[in-house]
């Protein structure tokens, strides 16, 4: 990470589900636009620590009643030896991970497609990190995009996920 990133990382605050911002058009103004994508520039992020609580709100909130995400009793029993959280909450991490004004917060920007994989569970009590980069930058159709991968990591290091996606720019 370079310092210019440490230290964007260092200015963001501790990832709050209760008061996370939902309003993208605040500040919209501060997000990155195209000119400021920089393809293969680290973006800042912030850690992520998971609770149980935020497992079962993410869970809920997709409707996903899988006793792996709620039942200790159970989740023990299992080949994973505990809870473990929905292998989509990349998606909460994402936004959990980053800062307001990130790229992928900008008003108007589209995901256009994605590719996922989950390398490792989840646990409650594991801190994820997230490497995020523009990969390139495109216009085709007079339509701005930009490609980018992402890649989590648990406190040990170890990719959870990754992926890369396709995102169409508002400009």
């Amino acid at each position: 990470m370079t310092e210019k990133n440490t230290k964007e990382s260092e200015s963001l605050q501790t990832f709050d589900p209760d008061s996370f911002e939902t309003d993208f058009w605040k500040e919209s103004e501060v997000r990155a636009g195209w000119d400021d994508l920089e393809p293969g520039r680290a973006l800042a992020s912030r850690p992520v620590t998971i609770t149980k609580k935020m497992i079962r709100r993410f869970a809920s909130a997709i409707g996903d009643n899988n006793p792996l995400y709620f039942d200790q009793a159970y989740a023990e029993k299992t080949r994973f030896k505990g809870i473990i959280a929905p292998p989509s909450i990349h998606a909460l991490f994402l936004f959990a991970c980053t800062g307001h004004d990130h790229f992928m917060r900008t008003p108007g920007t589209i995901n256009m497609g994605q590719n996922w994989w989950l390398h490792r569970p989840v646990r409650p009590g594991d801190t994820i990190t997230l490497e995020s980069r523009c990969l390139d930058k495109l216009i085709r159709k007079g339509k701005t995009f930009a490609i980018h991968d992402n890649v989590f990591r648990n406190q040990h290091g170890e990719v959870v996920f990754s992926g890369r996606g396709w995102t169409m720019r508002p400009y």
